[in-house]
């Protein structure tokens, strides 16, 4: 996972997707920022202590994408065991984000091919990603990832509202 990537434009050194490490706590924090601005900052470390047990998780994997020593993309990548096919595990990605400023550099396609790649390296017979995004852009760019919108009807459900 730690070959320069070739096509992700935007910097002038070396671009590499690796798993990421305790040391990349607040850099993907900060691109979860940009993902749910509105999203409650925890102040009595929680979100540390989730991070942590996905690092020791062996299905859970969360990605980064660095360029010239810059955490600028990372993806979560979910290996779930499955009983049906064979035995063989399915893959769900979640949180897939590029730095503002690196959107439409080539980043999140190679992000996304890296993570992708993982999953096949699993033996995971499909991957499933889901976006609450409207843009046409964002789906033309799932698309052009090898993803899909017809194959599968996607549900989601909430819990009911606490009083």
């Amino acid at each position: 996972m730690n070959d320069a990537l070739s096509g992700a434009a935007g910097g002038t050194g070396r671009t590499s997707v690796r798993e990421a490490d305790a040391e990349d706590f607040d850099a993907i924090v900060g691109l979860y920022r940009q993902l749910q601005p509105n999203d409650p900052v925890l102040a009595h470390g929680e979100d540390r202590v989730v991070f942590d047990a996905i690092l020791s998780a062996p299905w859970l994997t969360l990605f980064v994408l660095e360029q010239d020593g810059a955490v600028l993309a990372t993806t979560y990548l979910n290996v779930v065991p499955n009983l049906s096919r064979g035995a063989s595990p399915y893959a769900v990605i979640e949180n897939v984000v590029v730095d503002e400023d690196h959107r439409g550099t080539g980043l999140g396609k190679a992000i996304l091919t890296a993570t992708l790649d993982a999953a096949w390296a699993a033996g995971c017979y499909k991957a499933m990603l889901l976006t609450s995004s409207k843009s046409a852009a964002t789906h033309a760019f799932y698309r052009t990832c090898g993803f899909s919108p017809d194959e599968k009807t996607a549900y989601l459900a909430r819990p009911p509202a606490r009083p």
